[in-house]
């Protein structure tokens, strides 16, 4: 679907088609003229499958699966709309906003569109970012709290909480991340702040790990930015930011599509380039970018090699 579903030559987006069947997901959306445009947004399908195939009677679907497919409709949702409403500001100036009822909960679902103005944060130097100042052995300051590793781990969520309420974004969601005592994230503009917490030796639980995700296309309103010695990690060039470091006499260790600067505790994470090529539209540069940044206190090694995202954020479009 050309443009991810957006106005087909000056067509007005009006209803959005979302639907879960055993082989996968698709969305098609229907301008005002009533020409419909499908895509295949791939991922698990709605049967539960077990590995020697399709379930039975014999083998019937866990308990959790109804969660998970729960799970999936919201995130193809928020993409679709996210998808959408870019489309739509290209196309034609301005914001879609999707307004979903469930037809068949939680496979089905249909939105209606309506536009609205563009979003300010569209237009460089509207609405300032959200910074997180890295600290190398200490922790982040934010731009009205400070978030170092000898934080309490309630003191930790209760900054993460009023961080979503600034934003104006959904409250902390805890998510099972091996390796760690507690994770919990939130939205900021598109990009996602999380934090991790352990145990020490003295039993007390703390601060462990600071996250920020950014995929590549705008990044919302407000910005997410990570920043180390006045460079914004998310936002330049991976190899701009690589050279930096180095410049500065950072200690740099390339592992596959990770950079480790293991003296600050700090990992940069660019994104698998297969997916990258599946998140069209987006401006070539924009696959050069890292998409996070984790800092952890220098002596630990952090617990995953990969940074917990939520699923099917980034399934493969197929045009019909």
């Amino acid at each position: 679907m050309r443009n991810e579903g957006a106005a087909d030559r000056g067509r007005t987006p009006a209803r959005v088609l979302l639907r879960g069947e055993p082989a996968g997901w698709h969305c098609v959306i229907v301008d005002d003229g009533g020409t419909e445009r499908r895509t295949e947004l791939g991922g698990t399908g709605t049967r539960w499958q077990t590995g020697g195939g399709a379930g039975s009677s014999a083998d019937p679907e866990p308990a959790w699966w109804r969660r998970r497919l729960t799970t999936t409709a919201e995130g193809l949702r928020e993409l679709v709309g996210e998808r959408l409403t870019d489309a739509t500001f290209r196309e034609l100036g301005a914001e879609a906003s999707i307004t979903w009822f469930a037809i068949d909960d939680p496979v089905s679902w249909e939105g209606l569109v309506t536009l609205r103005e563009p979003d300010p944060a569209r237009f460089p130097g509207r609405i300032p970012p959200y910074v997180v100042t890295l600290e190398p052995g200490r922790g982040a300051r934010l731009p009205d709290a400070d978030l170092f590793f000898s934080t309490l781990a309630s003191d930790a969520w209760d900054a993460l909480t009023a961080v979503a309420d600034r934003c104006r974004t959904a409250p902390p969601a805890a998510s099972l991340l091996c390796g760690w005592a507690d994770h919990r994230s939130i939205r900021v503009g598109r990009g996602r702040l999380a934090l991790s917490t352990g145990r020490g030796a003295d039993g007390v639980e703390r601060l462990a790990e600071i996250c920020g995700t950014r995929a590549p296309g705008w990044s919302g309103n407000p910005e997410l930015r990570f920043r180390l010695d006045g460079i914004d990690l998310l936002d330049q060039p991976a190899p701009g930011v690589v050279a930096l470091l180095r410049g500065l006499g950072h200690d740099v260790v390339r592992r596959g599509r990770t950079t480790h600067l293991p003296a600050l505790g700090l990992t940069l994470h660019e994104p698998d380039p297969r997916l990258a090529l599946r998140t069209a539209p987006h401006p070539p540069s924009a696959h050069g970018l890292f998409t996070a940044a984790c800092l952890h206190l220098p002596q630990t090694e952090p617990r995953r090699a990969t940074v917990a995202r939520p699923p099917l954020r980034r399934p493969a479009p197929t045009d019909h």
